[in-house]
């Protein structure tokens, strides 16, 4: 069972982090103050070397740190060497664990994020998502749930796999469908 709550471990292993080499975070999240959109790379990234802005850096920047920063996953673990960010992201009044690829197949190709999500799989949600094309509400994603079932969304379509095999195709609810595209909708017009 993955620990969640605060040990004395997972502090003293947040307190010696630090990114390093590791900017995954720099192409995958989105910074509205420097007009950057989530899953493209950040123009002050110096590879290695780190951000060119670092000091003046917005403060969205400076708040965010990964799981792995946060002393939740091993020392092996970081985003650079498994090919995903893993955070804990709220969901109403519950928790899921995202992981964001940093390339489409990602997950796949890692039997080290496949090892966190089986961690956390009985425990929570699993959401698996891209950095590519983040603006488009029809792009696929994944979503692993205990008991060995997985639900693959695209747009308003679902398929549902246990243990790896597909047992249902369907459509979201009307209703589900019809919030989908008022929340495009309102969306697309804050964007404009």
């Amino acid at each position: 069972m993955a620990e969640l709550s605060s040990d004395p471990e997972r502090e003293r292993r947040a307190a010696s982090r630090s990114c390093g080499p590791c900017s995954l975070c720099c192409t995958v999240l989105r910074v509205d103050e420097l007009g950057k959109g989530a899953g493209r790379d950040c123009v002050h990234q110096r590879g290695e070397r780190g951000c060119g802005i670092h000091d003046t850096r917005p403060p969205i920047c400076r708040a965010y740190r990964c799981l792995w920063l946060q002393g939740g996953l091993a020392d092996d673990e970081r985003p650079d060497a498994t090919g995903g960010i893993v955070d804990l992201e709220a969901v109403g009044i519950g928790l899921r664990l995202g992981i964001r690829e940093s390339r489409r197949g990602a997950f796949d190709d890692s039997p080290v994020l496949q090892g966190i999500a089986e961690r956390y799989r009985s425990e929570m949600p699993i959401r698996i998502s891209d950095a590519e094309d983040v603006t488009n509400p029809d792009r696929p994603f994944r979503v692993l749930l205990a008991g060995g079932l997985e639900h693959r969304l695209a747009g308003d379509r679902i398929e549902i796999h246990r243990g790896g095999i597909l047992i249902e195709r369907k459509r979201l609810p009307w209703a589900e469908r019809l919030g989908r595209l008022l929340s495009i909708w309102w969306r697309n017009r804050k964007l404009q």
